[in-house]
Parts: C-alpha cells; structure tokens; sequence
C-alpha cells in the first residue's frame, strides 16, 4: 500500500473510531467530545455515591420489626374488639350501655395504678400530688373523655343494629368530619390528596349503604327501604365518627397549647399517669349521665343488672386494648396507623362472613376498596408530590 493511501485510511480509521466514541457517548444520553475527556476523582464518585444512597434511605419509609409487631397489634385489636361487640350485642341484651362504659374505665384506673406501684415502684401519694398540681389539665381533659364515653355508648347501641363488617367501614366517615372540624376550628387547609381521599371515603360508605340495602328483605311494595334498625345503627355510627373527629380537633387546639406554655423545666408525666388523668375525668362524666339517664332502673334493679359473662368481656377487651393502643402510638406513625386501620377493615369483613353469616355482595367489596385506599391516601406523607 502506498503511503499516501495508508494515511488515508490511517485518518478514515481515526475517523470512524471517534464517531464510534461520540455514537456510544449519544446512547449514554450525554454529548462529550471524545478527545481530553474530564476523568471524575474516585473520592467525588464514592462521596456521590453516598449521599445519593442516603438520600434515598431517607425518603423511603422502612418499616421496622417493631412497626410490624405495632401494625398487627393494632389491626387485630380494632378487629376483636368490634367482633366481640358484635357477638355480644346481635342478641340487644338489657344490661345498661353506661355501666359497661363504668366498668371498663375502672378497669383502666385500676391497671394504670397497678403499674405505677408494681413497676414504676412509685407511691401512691405521687398519683395523687399529679392529679392536684395539673388540676387544669384534667379540667380540659374532660371533655375529650366525656366525647369517648358518647363513642362507647354509641357503639354498643350502633353493633345491636349493624353487622361488624359495615360498622368497620362506616366508622371511618371520622375522617370526614376531623377534616370539617380542623378547616373550621384550626384553620387547616386540605392537601389535595386529602381531598380526594375523602371522595373515596364517601364515595365507599355510600356503596356499603348500598350493598346493605339490596341485601335487606325489609322493603314495602314498592321496593323502598324500610330497615329502622340500619338507620339507627347508622346514625349511632356517623355519631361515634362526629365524637371522634371533634375530640381530636378539641385536642390539638386546647390541650396542647396548654402543655406548652407549662413550664419546660417540669417533666412530662408517664403514660401511666396520664390514663389515670384520663379514666378519673371518664368516670366524673359518665357518673354524672347514668346518674341522669338510667337513675330509676339503677335503684330498682342495680348498675350491672343482667350483665352476662359476654358484656364483661367487652369491657375487659374495651379496657385492655385502650391501654394497649394508648402504650404502642409512640411507636407508629401516622402512615402505621392508616396500614393498620386498613387491615382491620378488610379482616373484619373476612372473619364477619365466617363467624356470623355475613353477607357480603360485590358492591360492598368495591366500598371497601374505596375505604380502604382512602384510609392509606389520607395518611400517607408527601402525596402531593406524586400529583401533577
């Protein structure tokens, strides 16, 4: 070959090599010159690298072994309780609905001041010194326990009429009206994920409504539905949901701001003294409704007249699991919570249809998803910065 055509294709073969260069630099998606290319320090890779990594560990949401112990613990709580209710309450027993609210605050009392004694090995002289020193606290206290007390009595009167399953999704309407009550008393603004949570929300119970509906055989000539007993464990249940969204609302707005203009030198008193803070304030309010409500047949028949063995258990499991759930919040988050809640729907559905006939059409199914996907929008963090 003659040296003027080997450097020709010297030079056509230079040529082709630093298109080859520039193509494989294209389909990297970046455009750099193939000749004097920037080498990057390893140092600069691996500090990259790692700031990357961690970046990316803080934005996804691991759940910890003891999230997961928290998350079916709540679940399986929410889900007894309301299956025990239910067993409890299909048959309407005649045992007053306040007396079951007494008793397991009593149980609450007597735990929590077990504990402080047993464990804490603390004198009983402190519970009482706390209860005198933050007199005020308990005075605002009351009125959150007094809206749970509601929510209990309610809730017996709500499972005499309604199955566990429907009750399970209808009791999350509480959103709906924490949501009212936090743009009315608090001024919050919905994110717009929360907005469309609660359109699922309603969207759900409505068609729960109505798969209880076309399941009912109480409807006169016309097909109109005349089930009184669905509208009264209806309406007990948008009462509990009511109390719930305004005792949490009434919290954030009172008690709070009160914990923090107390001195920061005092320390924040245990969980343990804070449920007897909570059961003392309890027993004052529904001390004072039974005494009002249910006075005659209380001196006629006594206060836990035709209270069965099933009744008792309900303010055992009412009473152990308020503690229960009260001890393990601190360790789950607003997005544990919207899991568990979730689950214990769907399980009480499922166990629902095995225990006591339930049934359940494929209406109420797509309610549940509703909910159920609600319940996790809702509670879910930096939704907004998914949407467009």
């Amino acid at each position: 070959m003659a040296p003027r055509d080997q450097a020709m294709f010297e030079g056509n073969r230079t040529e082709m090599r630093t298109r080859q260069v520039q193509t494989t630099d294209l389909e990297d998606g970046n455009i750099r010159s193939p000749i004097n290319k920037p080498e990057t320090p390893t140092s600069d890779i691996t500090e990259t690298s790692t700031s990357s990594i961690a970046e990316i560990k803080e934005k996804a949401p691991v759940v910890s072994s003891m999230g997961l112990k928290v998350l079916c613990l709540l679940a399986v709580q929410n889900c007894s309780k309301n299956l025990l209710v239910r067993y409890v309450m299909k048959d309407q027993p005649k045992f007053l609905t306040s007396a079951a609210v007494i008793g397991s605050e009593l149980v609450k009392l007597a735990l929590s001041t077990l504990y402080i004694l047993l464990v804490e090995k603390r004198d009983f002289q402190t519970i009482i010194d706390f209860l005198r020193k933050d007199w005020r606290t308990s005075m605002l206290v009351i009125v959150p326990a007094s809206a749970y007390n509601l929510q209990m009595t309610l809730e017996y009167v709500a499972m005499a009429n309604l199955d566990a399953a429907m009750f399970s999704v209808l009791v999350q309407s509480k959103l709906v009206f924490t949501a009212s009550f936090a743009a009315l008393v608090l001024g919050k603004k919905l994110k717009r994920i929360q907005g469309i949570s609660l359109a699922l929300l309603t969207s759900g119970v409505m068609l729960c409504n109505l798969s209880r509906m076309n399941n009912s055989s109480d409807k006169d000539e016309d097909g109109f539905f005349m089930d009184s007993t669905m509208v009264k464990g209806v309406t007990a249940t948008l009462g509990i949901a009511m109390s719930s969204g305004f005792a949490s609302v009434y919290t954030e707005k009172v008690i709070k701001q009160h914990k923090k203009s107390l001195s920061e030198n005092v320390a924040p008193p245990s969980l343990a003294y804070t449920q007897i803070q909570l059961a003392v304030m309890s027993l004052l309010a529904i001390g004072v409704y039974a005494l009002v409500m249910d006075f005659t047949p209380i001196v006629e028949y006594g206060l836990f007249h035709n209270f069965s063995t099933g009744a008792c258990c309900t303010v055992l499991m009412s009473a152990l699991g308020g503690l229960t759930v009260a001890a393990v919040l601190k360790f789950a988050d607003s997005i544990l919570k919207g899991y568990a809640t979730a689950l214990s729907v769907i399980l009480t559905g499922v166990i629902s249809v095995f225990f006591f006939g339930t049934e359940l059409n494929a209406i109420y199914y797509m309610g549940v998803i509703n909910v159920v996907i609600a319940v996790l929008l809702y509670n879910g963090q930096d939704m907004d910065q998914m949407l467009c």
